[in-house]
């Protein structure tokens, strides 16, 4: 099982779920250049782990998900390092966003800045009572550097992603719930348990079509690319697939489908 400096790497073998877990305690695991190349590293070796199955992306204690950027390291770079320092990071969560695996944010305390970001990036979220949502970066002469502006929209509507953006208010979990922001609040204690029942759910079904679902709902956001007819496709790819066979089989003869993936 890889090994990393600022994240926890812990695969259940017998579920398939990875939980991947920021662990940066005293810096409120903030996002270092490090963290997120190892963040990257980590979703890269979880897709390439037919053992993999699902992800849950979390941080490490119960005060913050990603309290943000590592402001220190953001003080020294112009503007040429910034774009890069922004490429870098988009590429980093498009991994997430684009994987074909589930993964779902358990959102444990202060997702704010690109703690925010993270969580979006995400296929969903799943907050704890004591998270807190926001985009401050406007507060320190900033704007989202990976994919803010881009997905806040998409998750709650232009008009109040507008708002939240340059007033870089922070909003409670309950206020997220009711924007869309996450699916579901749950006590603090309840967070990984509530979250690793529900990827349960989505890991019975066909991982085949669960992927091309994921696609085909990004396919949407995409503008190089047309959602009805990637929806179209994926359709007909599903007849090829033996899940497609099995699943049908099980509903015509009234037995719980086993699906492997083929």
């Amino acid at each position: 099982m890889p090994s990393f400096a600022n994240l926890l790497y812990d695969l259940d073998a017998a579920s398939g779920i990875l939980t991947l877990t920021i662990n940066r305690p005293t810096k409120l695991n903030a996002l270092s250049n490090a963290t997120i190349g190892e963040l990257r590293e980590a979703m890269q070796t979880a897709l390439n782990d037919a053992q993999v199955r699902g992800i849950i992306l979390t941080g490490s204690g119960e005060k913050a998900f990603v309290a943000g950027a590592d402001i220190a390291e953001l003080t020294v770079l112009d503007d040429v390092a910034g774009r890069q320092a922004a490429e870098f990071g988009q590429e980093a969560f498009a991994l997430i966003e684009e994987s074909t695996k589930p993964v779902i944010a358990a959102v444990n305390g202060f997702a704010l800045g690109g703690g925010c970001e993270l969580a979006m990036a995400c296929h969903f979220r799943i907050a704890a009572e004591n998270a807190r949502f926001g985009q401050p970066e406007v507060n320190l002469g900033l704007v989202p550097g990976y994919g803010g502006t881009q997905r806040l929209p998409q998750l709650i509507g232009k008009g109040k992603a507008l708002e939240l953006l340059m007033t870089a208010d922070i909003i409670k979990a309950d206020e997220a719930l009711r924007l869309g922001l996450v699916n579901h609040v749950v006590p603090q204690s309840e967070l990984l348990d509530f979250t690793r029942q529900l990827l349960t759910r989505i890991l019975s079904k066909a991982p085949i079509a669960i992927g091309l679902v994921i696609d085909c709902v990004n396919a949407a956001y995409d503008k190089e690319r047309q959602g009805y007819q990637a929806e179209a496709n994926a359709f007909s790819r599903c007849f090829d697939s033996d899940d497609f066979r099995e699943g049908t089989s099980a509903f015509l003869e009234k037995r719980p489908a086993v699906f492997t993936g083929r």
